[in-house]
């Protein structure tokens, strides 16, 4: 019998997970996850408007409630919580599918000033995360900065445009629609460094931005005309040229003055946060221009735009695991084919799947081949580390050990509160509890 943990719930942990059983009729796994909830960035990393894009969680819960798989949340692997080397005591693999946790920084001048935020603490205040303890995002704004043009920062911008009534119907949490629909943002500017047709959003998640009620989308056709490949986009790749194509479309639009509005800016590199009475104000951006090899160069022109809110969403970054070798230059785990690498050599029983393995790139369903590469490594290792035969369950050894994981059954209480809260609210749907204490509650049956 095999037993191995997979740490992490996401995609990728799950899909490691749904490969192992798929693959091996011998295999136990246990998917481990700091935090008492399952799914990861689908439940948390996802915009709440982006509702088709959430029903992913229904196929990810049919791999956690498969027979030989077990979901064993608010279980902490690493420094305060269950060490790394006691849970691969524990297993006989072990597959870390942990992502990438932090943010990159700009690193210019006034980079921290109050009203300046990674797009990740804004996105965690709207998908509920427990750990989130920020707010006051949107108070006293009019106009938002949202720097990067990937489709993270087009869900932020696209959340600081939608409407309250759209967001109602929702799970966002109960502060965050409040907050949002008392926002009197009424300019949103989305800005990148590089010109329209190396823009890293998806087209449906950029046209996403025109069909937003009293909003209307602003493109400076000047900016366009900088980029050779957007004056014939006929040669550029088909995601590349459908997105210059809508890009073209609004920029040819006259202003129909409704009561929000996005602009799309390209060209301009953030140099600096301007303050205003102790708090960010502006942002000063330098001209670029394409300097012929796919990069751009400033030109030394300035130009200021005002924001009382700047969200910087400009790529994650994994962080290093406690008792694994860690990639600094690259923010990831080094490995062979999934296996974990040590001095070189690689090390049967640890392996890495999802961003921790390849950095923060693809989208969901990048996971699935990845996965399925560590697994493959995992399954040609196993006569390694099977020759040990454990009787013990893991489960038993961690609660008589002091650890109480969150296992299914208190993730359905979870789901049950937010149920009742919805309709409680008169929101017609579930809303996401907003914090730790709440989720805690709702697991030992105590919530209100």
């Amino acid at each position: 019998m095999l037993r191995v943990a997979v740490v992490g719930s996401g995609p990728s942990g799950v899909y490691t997970a749904q490969s192992l059983v798929q693959s091996e009729p011998g295999v136990l796994v246990d998917v481990l996850d700091r935090l008492p909830c399952p799914y990861g960035l689908v439940r948390y990393g996802v915009a709440p408007d982006h509702e088709k894009i959430k029903s992913l969680q229904n196929n990810l819960r049919a791999v956690l409630e498969h027979e030989r798989v077990r979901f064993l949340g608010g279980v902490l692997v690493g420094p305060g919580g269950l060490p790394a080397t006691r849970l691969r005591e524990l297993y006989d693999a072990v597959v870390y599918c942990v992502g990438a946790a932090t943010d990159r920084h700009l690193g210019i001048p006034g980079e921290e000033l109050p009203g300046s935020w990674s797009a990740t603490e804004f996105v965690s205040w709207y998908s509920a995360h427990p750990d989130s303890t920020a707010a006051g995002f949107v108070r006293g704004a009019r106009s938002a900065v949202v720097i990067g043009v990937g489709n993270v920062a087009v869900d932020v911008t696209r959340m600081l445009a939608r409407g309250a009534a759209e967001l109602s119907r929702t799970d966002i949490p109960q502060a965050a629609l409040t907050a949002l629909a008392a926002s009197g943002i009424t300019d949103v500017h989305m800005v990148g460094r590089r010109g329209p047709s190396q823009a890293r959003f998806t087209t449906k998640e950029l046209r996403e931005l025109g069909g937003l009620p009293d909003t209307e989308v602003t493109v400076d056709p000047a900016e366009l005309a900088l980029d050779p490949d957007c004056l014939d986009p006929a040669a550029l790749p088909g995601a590349q040229r459908r997105n210059v194509e809508a890009l073209r479309t609004w920029a040819a639009l006259p202003p129909r003055g409704a009561p929000r509005r996005i602009h799309l800016r390209f060209f301009l590199r953030p140099v600096q946060f301007l303050a205003d009475a102790g708090r960010v104000g502006s942002v000063r951006f330098e001209r670029t221009a394409p300097d012929g090899q796919g990069g751009v160069v400033g030109t030394g022109r300035l130009e200021d735009i005002e924001a009382q809110l700047v969200l910087r969403s400009v790529g994650y970054r994994g962080v290093p695991l406690d008792g694994l070798p860690f990639d600094a230059e690259h923010g990831t785990v080094p490995h062979r084919a999934g296996r974990v690498v040590r001095e070189g050599r690689t090390v049967p029983g640890e392996y890495v799947a999802g961003w921790i393995k390849r950095g923060p790139t693809g989208v969901i369903g990048t996971n699935r081949p990845d996965a399925k590469e560590t697994v493959t490594s995992l399954l040609a290792d196993a006569p390694m580390f099977v020759a040990k035969e454990r009787t013990e369950d893991p489960l038993a050894v961690l609660r008589a050990e002091g650890i109480e994981p969150v296992e299914w059954g208190g993730w359905e209480a979870i789901e049950r509160a937010e149920a009742e809260l919805g309709a409680s609210l008169g929101r017609g749907g579930v809303v996401k509890l907003p914090d730790w204490a709440a989720l805690l509650a709702a697991v030992r049956g105590t919530h209100t």
